[in-house]
């Protein structure tokens, strides 16, 4: 249904004491405040609660109006809610709330307008932030054997596909993810020819892997038959057609357990997973990272998201030091991606690849000599930038025993100065 949802907590009112007690006579000034708005009541009523403040509901022929008050905290909660099926009562809505909140005189007002009849997707970046897409309308929702899955048609990123309450991808923003999990890695690699893909059940990375001539065979492996069958129905912008490739092979199974029992090699193993959180945690595990080296070729390399390092620096910083401690070379790198809402850092982990070891112009080379098409962000300039970390993100990424050379350098310095 059509509507607007205004609610507020007014604190620290500085009205006349009895505005937070007297619910009769609150009871009278809410009708008069309607009739002023332009909107109906149809009824009204107030509940006085003894020694105390007041609760009382005025019903709308546009819906309603709620207001609960704590006198003993000179404050009250606000609600005004306006249906606009038939005509737009949102102005109306929003004039009598301001007149209750100018009656109450609060220090500090928290407001929550919600548009009704429009979904908003809240992205979560930790315990304090995040972000929000507005979705048009929900597409299906469905709760597999492994996860919750959703899918929403928005204005902006066109179909986005969402898992356990948080963004995967979407149709037009799903290349900067994708071909950055993708292109450093296999573009610095001599002659790829197996890629393995663990998760990925959209498509996307195994559609960018297989724009590289050299690569022979992709094998993604991916737990939740689901995702697969959804991708293949609704997200054609995002693999293009690469479950018709002959040269992807589709398994669905665990891929913890496909890397444990697996004699294959492979040039390039992306995670293309949830974040380390639930059933994916294992996936990130010191362990799990050790078992992904032995499944690779000489030469050959690992590749996986490690987070946001401004929303959740203490797990980009661990998941760095787990892969310092696997593989010789780990090179972090970062970019933005839309659909996540802020800064998000990838590795490259190998014992030979060294992808920051290529110019611009190399990168550029070699993809003209592989004729790759269809790169919306990758080349090579943005292959030295994505290297090019910010002095905070290098502290957080460094090896442990270059994060103590650096204290021990800067310890040297204060004492020095200190003299």
């Amino acid at each position: 249904m059509n509507g607007l949802h205004l609610i507020g907590d007014l604190n620290g009112c500085r009205c006349e004491p009895q505005l937070l007690t007297d619910g009769a006579g609150m009871r009278e000034r809410c009708v008069r405040l309607v009739a002023e708005a332009g909107l109906t009541t149809m009824e009204a009523s107030f509940r006085q609660f003894e020694g105390g403040g007041y609760t009382g509901i005025v019903l709308l022929a546009e819906s309603h109006l709620a207001l609960h008050t704590w006198p003993e905290r000179q404050g009250l909660t606000l609600d005004v809610y306006v249906c606009n099926y038939s005509a737009d009562n949102s102005d109306k809505a929003k004039q009598l709330f301001e007149a209750i909140v100018a009656l109450f005189q609060p220090t500090e007002v928290a407001r929550h307008e919600v548009e009704r009849n429009q979904h908003l997707l809240m992205e979560p970046l930790n315990d304090t932030t995040g972000f929000y897409v507005k979705a048009a309308r929900q597409l299906g929702e469905w709760q597999t054997r492994f996860q919750k899955m959703q899918i929403y048609d928005t204005p902006f990123y066109g179909k986005v596909f969402r898992l356990d309450g948080y963004n995967m991808t979407s149709e037009r923003e799903e290349f900067v993810y994708h071909e950055n999990l993708i292109h450093p890695a296999l573009t610095a690699h001599n002659a790829p020819k197996k890629v393995l893909v663990i998760g990925g059940g959209d498509g996307g990375s195994a559609e960018e892997a297989l724009k590289h001539p050299s690569v022979e065979a992709c094998t993604m492996v991916e737990i939740d038959a689901d995702v697969i069958r959804v991708a293949k129905e609704h997200f054609h912008a995002v693999h293009r057609g690469v479950f018709d490739n002959p040269r992807l092979r589709v398994i669905v199974d665990d891929g913890m357990k496909f890397v444990r029992d697996t004699a294959e090699r492979f040039d390039l193993i992306a995670l293309d997973l949830n974040d380390p959180m639930g059933p994916a945690e294992a996936l990130y595990s010191t362990e799990f990272f050790g078992q992904l080296r032995h499944a690779l070729a000489p030469g050959g390399a690992l590749v996986l998201h490690i987070g946001s390092p401004v929303a959740r620096p203490e797990r980009v910083s661990e998941l760095a030091n787990r892969l310092n401690s696997v593989f010789r070379i780990v090179r972090p790198y970062a970019m933005y991606i839309p659909l996540y809402g802020s800064l998000w850092a990838m590795a490259v982990c190998s014992d030979k690849l060294d992808p920051k070891s290529y110019t611009a112009d190399e990168i550029d080379r070699r993809i003209e000599q592989r004729r790759i098409q269809d790169l919306r962000y990758y080349n090579g300039e943005t292959h030295e930038g994505v290297f090019a970390l910010p002095n905070f993100l290098r502290d957080l990424v460094a090896p442990p025993r270059l994060k103590q050379a650096a204290r021990g350098r800067r310890l040297g310095v204060v004492r020095a100065a200190a003299k």
